[in-house]
């Protein structure tokens, strides 16, 4: 798809999806010619958790979601900070004092 037919696309956001499902954690799935990512809500306390949505695509729009998403990730890094990296704002206290009882 060029850009140009990309900036003509109109999206609908229909009220019922607009908020969204929590999910985290997801599996991914593959045949030939699909792609199947099931995302999952892993709560404590939840034996079995439910998928709460099932994307089925192409192998072609699979490769454009992983581009998409280094992208954003990239952008959310410079904007945020490293993903997985020091947590500069959030003060944890620790009720052992630095001691392991592992």
């Amino acid at each position: 798809m060029s850009n140009e037919q990309q900036k003509k696309l109109e999206i609908n956001l229909h009220p019922d999806v607009a908020p969204g499902v929590y999910s985290n954690l997801a599996l991914i799935a593959h045949s030939k010619s699909d792609f199947i990512i099931d995302f999952i809500a892993n709560l404590p306390g939840m034996v079995k958790p439910d998928v709460v949505s099932r994307v089925v695509m192409t192998p072609e729009h699979a490769k454009r979601l992983l581009v998409a998403l280094n992208d954003n990730i990239g952008k959310y890094e410079q904007q945020f900070g490293v993903i997985g990296g020091e947590q500069k704002d959030v003060n944890f206290h620790n009720p052992f004092n630095g001691n392991n009882f592992s």
